[in-house]
């Protein structure tokens, strides 16, 4: 065999190495970028929500507040919540129908009815993004009045915690906090993996945590 027809068989094995390890690595790459994005968006919404709550604390009609204080049922201060929050996130008063929305936890499990985070109403907001409201039940003065979470894909995959679904806590003060943040960083991060259920990754990605650590 001469030397040229060696180097093109070489060559030709060489490339055909390349290919198939850039096919193996290409469906990773893909999913680690739109993980980013989602990263990036999830920090965007925090910011914009916190902001938009350190807005109605000092701008927001006093009579909703004292309402939203007084309501004597769940329903009836969600309805206030939205209210409130409605000419920010441009939330629809349409209910997102359950049988067509089912969240999981990053592991892929179920959320049973019975569990924390559980959420009954969905509602579309801006940018297809589906926003879930839960009035919380306070022991202490010190506990958050709701839960919000926030779907930056909408009905789109994959609807997990930590993938593409964040949350926050919302306290009678007014002021917000991300889920997570009174867990340390090994928490967090075991937590925030595809053996956890990924819902203090809503606090872990805020601080710097990456999702291929």
């Amino acid at each position: 065999m001469s030397f040229r027809k060696f180097w093109k068989i070489e060559y030709t094995l060489t490339l055909f190495a390349i290919f198939a390890i850039f096919v193996l690595l290409l469906p990773t790459t893909i999913q680690n970028a739109r993980q980013a994005s989602l990263i990036s968006r999830w920090n965007e919404k925090y910011n914009r929500v916190n902001y938009m709550f350190s807005v109605l604390n000092t701008h927001a009609n006093e009579e909703i507040i004292k309402s939203l204080k007084k309501a004597q049922t769940n329903e009836e201060r969600s309805k206030l919540l939205i209210l409130l929050m409605q000419p920010y996130l441009r939330i629809s008063s349409n209910n997102v129908p359950s049988r067509h929305y089912h969240p999981k936890f990053m592991n892929n499990s179920r959320i049973g009815k019975n569990q924390y985070y559980y959420f009954d109403d969905f509602y579309y907001a801006e940018n297809n993004t589906i926003i879930g409201i839960k009035d919380l039940e306070q022991q202490n003065a010190d506990d958050p009045m709701f839960m919000l979470m926030f779907d930056l894909n909408g009905l789109l995959p994959p609807n997990r915690w930590g993938k593409d679904i964040f949350g926050i806590n919302i306290y009678g003060e007014g002021h917000i906090e991300p889920f997570g943040k009174q867990f340390d960083m090994a928490d967090l991060k075991l937590d925030c993996s595809e053996k956890g259920l990924g819902i203090n990754c809503s606090y872990y990605y805020i601080i710097g945590g990456g999702f291929d650590e």
